[in-house]
């Protein structure tokens, strides 16, 4: 999942940054509205964490042109003003929902969670395809009840995969949601990643095939076929 942030307070933004990239998030980061809302304008994210005070434009007015211009992911909204005309603002303009500053990173990423389940449908932080079963919160996936060991990004494609099950996610949208604005990537890593997930999640478990292949168009990960 691809997270962006906005946040002119550069200690807490690389804090914030560098955590959600701990937990296995692509994440873009800026200090300016301006540079926030083209960043939003150009890439496909799957939430953004904004701050209201900033540089440039605004936080509420570059919400506003977000929500405007029909970008819909959720919108975590962090800041030191803690009156309540505030949130109804930063609520009617489109957040999903509003932190106060100073906020313990564990919160933060607590509902950035919580969210991205809303955000795909998804109600239980663990999902479950066949015998398969992904802990978003935990991180962990396992294959009648085999731990899979799984690299960061193999986690993240897995995730990814598993929050739009039974839909076709394409080679594009997954290189866009797995890699930050900054990432150099060879063009055939995305079919090695799923080749390795294939590997590992068809050696445990009932073995069937759970990531198929839909050519010319991507990969879906649905209930479980034979091999081959």
């Amino acid at each position: 999942m691809r997270i962006l942030v906005v946040e002119d307070n550069a200690p807490l933004r690389e804090a914030v940054a560098a955590r959600l990239r701990r937990e296995g998030f692509a994440v873009d980061d800026t200090g300016d509205g301006k540079d926030g809302l083209w960043l939003a304008e150009e890439n496909p994210y799957s939430l953004a964490v904004l701050d209201l005070t900033l540089p440039g434009l605004d936080g509420i007015e570059l919400l506003r042109r977000l929500r405007r211009g029909g970008r819909d992911f959720p919108v975590v909204i962090t800041t030191a003003r803690d009156a309540i005309p505030e949130r109804i603002v930063g609520l009617d303009a489109g957040a999903d929902d509003y932190l106060v500053k100073p906020f313990a990173l564990e919160e933060l990423i607590a509902r950035v969670r919580a969210h991205l389940r809303r955000h795909y449908g998804q109600s239980d932080s663990v999902l479950r395809i066949g015998d398969l079963e992904v802990d978003t919160k935990a991180r962990t996936a396992s294959r009648g009840g085999t731990a899979l060991e799984l690299t960061g990004k193999e986690f993240g494609l897995l995730e990814l995969l598993a929050m739009r099950a039974g839909q076709v996610v394409s080679r594009a949208d997954i290189w866009e949601q797995l890699y930050d604005f900054a990432e150099e990537t060879d063009s055939n890593v995305i079919d090695v990643f799923v080749n390795r997930l294939r590997k590992k999640s068809e050696a445990v478990g009932s073995g069937e095939r759970l990531i198929q292949t839909k050519r010319g168009l991507g990969y879906v990960l649905a209930e479980p076929v034979s091999k081959g």
